[in-house]
């Protein structure tokens, strides 16, 4: 073996690079070359130091490949490295390789990648954070172990979806830390470094046994997509066995209690009976922290009787700008924390690429309790009536009178009906700021979860720029 390459880490992608890219250009044979990593312990080494490029020698690779090898580095499969300079080399010669699906090469390098794509799809699935501190210092830790060296890569995903959070994953390969402002990587961790089970935990398992379904159990399948070598670190695993073996009994009872649907007109009733005179609100709160505490209990409509839990808003005090949507989804059920699903995504890379900061933000919704239609295992979203946005308004206008922000942005109908007292058309008025009695302006614009249900790629991304552009405009009017 003629030379040793010494990279700094498991994923060091440029170093690999930059090396594979002066070896190939001397046309150094893959068989000469030994790959090893900072980490790797090895006292006899003794490399031999690495040609340099030849002068103005260029090498172009198609971008699918670059693509995919920064993912299969994260593999960690000790020989992907090999792989990856043997394909390298091999175009070279054949530049249309990687369209070659039948080389042997080709298909290893796709299953790699493959097989990572899949431990960051389960890294995002199954963290479960444990709340360590409160108050000011309010931190959550979560523990993960991963089969490849995945952290780095998957960080982004998490400071998105968290990013008003405190938060540290610990794996034993690499930990990561976010303090709501930098991303910081340090040295792997223990399973005992991991806090214990808090009291969401046990919130999390009774939301789990109650939207267990036994008609629908498939053992296989649930084993497929959530491996057994996952269960130790969720809490609902717990529970897994003993719903196994009771779910066909399960599933008999559950058909003999299933309810009748009462007529539409019913429900049109109970909203003009009990809109009229909503329970009377709490007594005043003097801070918003104390006003979340009173949401917790809220009764002023009947949704809080199937929500899982009141969905408050979330920011810092001093917002000068006030996102306000319609109401929690399923995962924001779950999580008790706005804007942390699918719609919260969208929300969270649109406002990025305008510029604006998500934790100066306050983001809040309309109705706080989640309304939906249970629909199999899956709970579908409901829009509130009228009613339920007029009971729930109190809270809202209760925020906003302690943040006392420059700017509200209704994101949807329903978040401006709330606002304003009355429903405007969102869609004509778009991109317009209509001003409150009281002063506060509100600039209205489309909830986010609106571009989801478009099903056209091209229309869904003409409405996302459309999106975008309202956004920038609000960073604009802030200043």
């Amino acid at each position: 073996m003629r030379f040793t390459v010494t990279l700094s880490g498991e994923t060091d992608f440029n170093g690999w690079r930059d090396a594979a890219r002066a070896l190939a250009l001397n046309d150094v044979k893959a068989d000469d070359i030994g790959w090893r990593t900072g980490e790797d312990k090895d006292l006899f080494a003794n490399p031999t130091p690495l040609p340099a490029a030849p002068e103005g020698a260029t090498m172009n690779v198609p971008r699918a490949f670059i693509d995919k090898a920064q993912a299969v580095i994260c593999h960690s499969d000790p020989h992907r490295f090999a792989l990856l300079y043997r394909l390298l080399l091999a175009m070279r010669t054949t530049p249309h390789l990687m369209k070659i699906a039948s080389e042997p090469d080709v298909m290893a390098l796709r299953d790699l990648e493959k097989s990572v794509r899949r431990d960051i799809h389960k890294m995002r699935a199954f963290v479960r954070f444990v709340r360590v501190s409160d108050g000011s210092d309010e931190r959550f830790v979560a523990w993960f172990e991963p089969d490849h060296y995945i952290v780095e890569r998957n960080a982004p995903f998490f400071v998105r979806r968290f990013a008003g959070m405190h938060w540290t994953i610990l794996t034993p390969h690499r930990s990561v830390q976010w303090n709501g402002e930098r991303l910081s990587f340090g040295e792997g961790a223990t399973k005992a470094d991991a806090p214990k089970e808090d009291a969401s935990d046990a919130l999390w398992k009774t939301y789990f046994a109650n939207i267990f379904n036994p008609a629908r159990l498939k053992v296989k399948a649930m084993q497929a997509e959530m491996p057994k070598k996952y269960w130790r670190n969720l809490p609902e695993a717990s529970l897994i066995p003993d719903l196994i073996k009771g779910a066909e009994s399960a599933a008999r009872d559950m058909l003999e209690r299933m309810p009748t649907m009462p007529a539409p007109h019913h429900a049109k009733i109970q909203e003009r009976l009990w809109s009229a005179s909503p329970e009377e609100p709490p007594d005043n709160a003097k801070s918003l922290g104390e006003l979340r505490r009173q949401a917790e209990g809220c009764r002023r409509c009947p949704l809080w009787q199937d929500a899982t839990q009141t969905v408050f808003g979330e920011g810092p005090e001093n917002a000068r700008i006030v996102f306000v949507g319609e109401q929690p989804g399923d995962q924001e059920d779950i999580a008790g924390k706005p804007f942390v699903g699918p719609a919260g995504k969208v929300f969270d890379e649109v406002i990025e690429e305008a510029g604006i900061e998500r934790q100066k933000l306050y983001v809040t919704n309309a109705v706080k309790h989640f309304k939906f239609e249970p629909r199999g295992k899956r709970r579908i979203h409901q829009k509130p009536n009228a009613g339920e946005v007029k009971a729930c308004r109190w809270w809202l206008d209760q925020e906003l009178g302690f943040i006392k922000p420059d700017l509200a942005v209704a994101m949807g109908a329903t978040a401006a009906q709330s606002l304003l007292g009355k429903a405007v058309p969102v869609t004509k008025m778009r991109g317009t700021i209509v001003t409150r009695d009281d002063g506060l302006p509100i600039f209205l614009t489309i909830h986010p979860s609106f571009i989801l249900r478009i099903r056209e790629a091209a229309e869904a991304q003409a409405e996302r720029e459309r999106f975008l552009a309202d956004m920038r405009q609000v960073k604009q009017l802030a200043g």
